[in-house]
């Protein structure tokens, strides 16, 4: 009888397993998406170099020029780094913590947390003069990871699953569902290059890409990231990604 009853509750359990599945293909959310990307057996990104960084807990990453720029989490420092002789070349104190950054036609925007609260504004970076005063308010006060399509900001919600297109003002022009958590964007050619995944249970991560000039774009994983990744930039060859947890920067390449 207890056979019989263990062998009805698998069934079940086996149903909403299954209706839950479907829920996620259909809606490209969900937490089984993952799972069921895994299954799918994505190819893994191709590591290209894996480099140690030059402070603790690297966080923020943006390309601008010949320079990799990267924020500290724990230090509350910018650095430009030499990408080829791996040296620092600058640093900077940013007036809270660097979440993020991104290179805006030759001046740079950083997401700094500032406050006891931690709360989000988008500063900018002027190359010769540093941080200036001004600022905009994140939504809500929350938000990380920054874009730039030549005209717009782009800035990710972490918890809320979505990018969020900014007018100069930090008005919410548009918002895009991404379907997971996001810990990285960046344009290249048009499209949104996207980390999404999860840092639940070990971490798990894919990197992505959608047309943001769709209606309703279409979120497509290409390749598995093996690391717990932090940011993601692109040097016009390959992109560029923060591992810190193991205060390590890597670039790699997407699969053929």
């Amino acid at each position: 009888m207890l056979l019989n009853k263990q062998k009805t509750s698998n069934t079940t359990l086996n149903i909403q397993y299954r209706s839950q599945i479907r829920h996620a293909l259909l809606h490209e959310s969900g937490p089984y998406r993952m799972l069921i990307r895994t299954k799918m057996k994505l190819p893994t990104i191709t590591e290209q170099r894996r480099l140690p960084s030059p402070s603790p807990t690297p966080q923020a990453l943006a390309w601008d020029d010949n320079a990799l720029w990267m924020g500290s989490r724990d230090l509350r420092r910018t650095y430009a780094i030499d990408p080829e002789k791996w040296t620092v070349l600058e640093e900077k104190e940013p007036p809270g913590i660097p979440w993020a950054a991104v290179a805006t036609n030759g001046t740079l925007r950083f997401t700094i947390g500032e406050g006891p609260d931690d709360d989000r504004y988008i500063r900018s970076f002027d190359l010769a003069s540093g941080f200036g005063e001004d600022r905009i308010a994140c939504p809500e006060f929350t938000g990380s990871y920054l874009s730039y399509d030549g005209e717009n900001l782009y800035l990710s919600q972490w918890y809320k699953h979505r990018i969020l297109k900014l007018d100069g003002s930090g008005n919410i022009i548009r918002a895009i569902d991404i379907g997971a958590e996001v810990s990285g964007q960046v344009f290249v050619d048009g499209l949104i290059y996207v980390l999404r995944g999860t840092e639940q249970n070990g971490e798990r991560w894919t990197i992505a890409r959608l047309d943001p000039r769709q209606d309703a774009p279409e979120v497509e994983d290409i390749a598995v990231v093996p690391f717990a990744c932090r940011s993601l930039t692109f040097d016009g060859e390959h992109f560029w990604s923060n591992y810190r947890e193991k205060d390590t920067i890597i670039s790699f390449a997407l699969p053929n």
